[in-house]
């Protein structure tokens, strides 16, 4: 079975940069789709809905904070509001880390859980009566191969993407029988500013571009290849090089890949 995005409703978080603008400008190829558009910074998210091409009302510009999850119901009112729908959310919001448990601040952890972890959650839950009550929704959820196995400096980071196989799993499970599907997928090294954003140990900006993220993937072809995955209803789908292949490795051998990652250098 292969599936539109023609005519949906698709709300996409972190629209601002990255994946989440990728996947945008990659929908918005179909003049006939809606598309809402949610980050903290609302001038980049008016830069992305410019670079659509797409009729100025079938293109909401939605700021949102993840981490303040008391806002969320509202912000999903505004949506249901404006086009009686909500067809798919991508949620691509997150923050990454670079820095050792050790040395890592408790307010980093809390942090990254808020807006990795329970924005994303409280965000599903608000989505989640108008879903079901349509009959159909799908999400599909920005992991990583982080979420699958556990790398040095990323302990937080790690955490709160394998807290979302467990909660995506579960919905999966309780909703598909109502009409609801969700994808996780788990990007590899992608070209965005993930790592240049990242939390150090005390919570400010690492302000570094990661070598690997340096080489990665273009978020584009990321874009490319993930819709496609929805497309086929994928419940999950790995997108990346070589990195990926850590997946299998947990997996099949964990001893070797747990050598591999403690005899891994730098970030």
């Amino acid at each position: 079975m292969s599936i539109s995005f023609s005519d949906a409703v698709v709300w996409i978080t972190g629209a601002s940069s990255g994946i989440g603008e990728a996947v945008a400008l990659e929908l918005a190829r179909d003049k006939r789709i809606r598309l809402v558009l949610s980050a903290r910074r609302v001038d980049e998210l008016r830069r992305v809905a410019s670079q659509t091409g797409l009729a100025e009302l079938n293109v909401l510009v939605l700021p949102m904070d993840m981490s303040d999850t008391d806002s969320l119901p509202g912000c999903v009112d505004i949506v249901y509001q404006r086009f009686g729908r909500i067809d798919y959310v991508f949620q691509n919001a997150g923050i990454s880390q670079r820095s050792t448990v050790a040395d890592t601040d408790f307010s980093v952890y809390e942090r990254i859980m808020a807006i990795n972890f329970f924005g994303v959650v409280a965000l599903t839950k608000a989505v989640l009566p108008i879903m079901l009550a349509q009959g159909h929704g799908y999400f599909v959820v920005t992991s990583s191969v982080a979420g699958k196995l556990g790398t040095k400096q990323r302990s937080g980071y790690c955490a709160s993407k394998h807290a979302l196989h467990g909660f995506f799993d579960s919905l999966r499970a309780e909703t598909y029988a109502e009409g609801l599907r969700v994808t996780l997928v788990c990007p590899g090294y992608i070209h965005t500013s993930i790592s240049t954003n990242a939390l150090d140990a005390s919570g400010q900006k690492h302000d570094r571009m990661d070598e690997n993220q340096e080489k990665g993937m273009s978020a584009r072809e990321f874009a490319k290849q993930l819709l496609r995955a929805v497309r086929q209803e994928k419940e999950e789908v790995y997108i990346g090089g070589k990195e990926t292949y850590g997946i299998y490795l947990k997996r099949f051998l964990p001893g070797l890949l747990s050598r591999i990652v403690r005899n891994r250098q730098g970030t």
